[in-house]
């Protein structure tokens, strides 16, 4: 009887042991899981969400925060977004908050319960953030109140749900749902007057504290959305807006090899990709010989007019910034701040802005771009460096960077139009004839407003200052096209000047 009874215990406790064991194991799978999903295959989207915020390390900016519904959750996700600039913890960071979910998600299940059924939170979610403008708000939230149901409360303190449910609703917003939800699971039917009280609650709000927001807002979250009024497509993780999000974070870590590279072996037929792909060809000094292998939108090609949204003008603006047209750059990233229609900084552009004006010797106004960044954690250190560097003029003239942009730049200031474009490359070359970057857009602008005979009568510029043993197999493309008025059956740019006659045809 005793070792029957030692054998029964033994074998409830390897159960157990078992059971805890692959509940862990499938925890510590979710978390590597997540980590290679963002490091490995999605590193560009975690820099796509950096790069529109600017995340304040002071009170004011917390307070902010907290006077809407939701902002504590808003708050904590930006706080673990500012990480995402260190790719690898940015990932790390996300791998943990899943993990997080998932017991949650265990600790909620009933006894007995398949604990597959863990990972249905942490894939929704994680379908859930393909959409781009998805903000990392949600998640949190949503974790926060799966923490708050695993707070068991008995029956007779149910009324406590009185108080938790407005401070709930103000720190994690209509998230709180889930929590309502849960406990009246866990409670019985008779507590579904906690949905009618979060309803009343979100009511109230909205006619005392919110009455300059949507009605709709308040009801579904102020802050879980980067386009107001707006929500989740449902798409997944769409292949080209990927692509083309994947190609702005490659320009902004100036990798131009592998910008061409993956130009090789996708293209997405949008200004936007042939911007980034012109830039990394110039970058590489290729776009005289190989700018018509890849397939180009039109005379929109290399620099895209202005687009009031916050991603289209973002290569155009690293494009006129290595030009050394620093007025448009900085004309460019400010649009695309003002753009981000949740409100918010951008850490990328406010960096980009304060350099624009640093070249110009605007010291005041670039300081107060630098007081911002001084209070952010990643670009501290470099506005420190650049506040110290504008106290010193001949400093800022012998940068590497800064002090060439001087040297490229207009002398004077004026206004253009966008379709003297390539007046103004010419107009930025003859400024400086060092300039090879101005001198290759300036051709290539020509050539895809079809500008031939502007294209022929400046090839001697191009010999003389291009600075090119033989005649870039681009342009030597180009000049037999023109001797045999386009019909070269295996010629890029005959290709192209028939796809545009074809669409202006249309």
């Amino acid at each position: 009887m005793v070792f029957c009874s030692l054998n029964r215990t033994f074998a409830a406790f390897m159960e157990k042991v078992m059971g805890r064991s692959l509940d862990w194991g499938l925890s510590v799978l979710v978390g590597i899981g997540i980590f290679l999903f963002w490091y490995v295959a999605y590193p560009h989207a975690l820099s796509y969400h950096e790069q529109y915020q600017l995340f304040l390390w002071t009170w004011d900016y917390f307070v902010e925060r907290m006077s809407l519904p939701g902002g504590f959750a808003d708050w904590l996700g930006e706080f673990i977004v500012q990480f995402y600039y260190i790719e690898w913890l940015g990932a790390l960071l996300l791998a943990l908050l899943f993990v997080a979910m998932q017991r949650l998600a265990t600790r909620l299940l009933p006894k007995g319960a398949l604990c597959l059924l863990s990972l249905l939170p942490v894939v929704l979610v994680l379908w859930l953030l393909g959409d781009i403008n998805v903000l990392l708000s949600l998640p949190v939230a949503i974790i926060l109140a799966l923490a708050l149901a695993c707070i068991r409360l008995s029956k007779p303190l149910s009324w406590i749900d009185l108080l938790i449910v407005p401070i709930a609703y103000w720190l994690i917003g209509p998230a709180v749902w889930i929590y309502v939800i849960i406990r009246v699971i866990q409670l019985g039917w008779k507590h579904l007057w906690m949905a009618g009280w979060l309803l009343a609650v979100q009511l109230m709000a909205y006619a005392w504290l919110l009455p300059q927001w949507p009605l709709q807002q308040v009801m579904t979250g102020l802050n879980y959305y980067r386009i107001p009024l707006h929500y989740p497509q449902f798409s997944g993780y769409d292949k080209d807006m990927y692509e083309l999000i994947r190609q702005d974070y490659l320009v902004r870590n100036e990798r131009w090899d592998e910008i061409v590279k993956r130009a090789g072996d996708y293209q997405v037929k949008t200004p936007f990709w042939s911007n980034c792909v012109n830039l990394a060809l110039s970058q590489k000094r290729l776009l005289a010989d190989r700018m018509f292998d890849f397939w180009q939108s039109g005379e929109e090609a290399l620099i895209m007019p202005r687009t009031r949204d916050l991603t289209s003008m973002l290569p155009s603006a690293e494009a006129f910034w290595r030009l050394g047209m620093v007025n448009s750059a900085q004309r460019y990233m400010f649009d695309t701040q003002e753009s981000i229609l949740n409100g918010r900084k951008s850490g990328r552009c406010t960096k980009r802005i304060a350099e624009c004006m640093i070249v110009n010797g605007h010291y005041q106004t670039a300081a107060k771009q630098l007081d911002l960044l001084k209070k952010s954690l990643f670009y501290r250190s470099w506005a420190m460096d650049a506040e110290a560097m504008m106290k010193n003029e001949a400093t800022i003239n012998d940068h590497p960077v800064y002090g060439r942009l001087r040297r490229l730049r207009y002398k004077e200031n004026f206004l253009y139009s966008y379709e003297e474009l390539d007046k103004m490359f010419g107009l930025l070359f003859m400024n400086n004839t060092e300039n090879k970057m101005a001198l290759d857009y300036f051709m290539a602008q020509m050539l895809l407003k079809g500008n031939l005979q502007g294209f022929q009568q400046n090839m001697g510029v191009v010999q003389q200052y291009g600075g090119y043993r033989q005649m870039p197999l681009g342009y030597q493309d180009v000049m037999r096209c023109i001797q045999m008025q386009g019909r070269v059956p295996d010629s890029p740019y005959a290709k192209y000047v028939q796809r545009m006659t074809e669409r202006r045809g249309k």
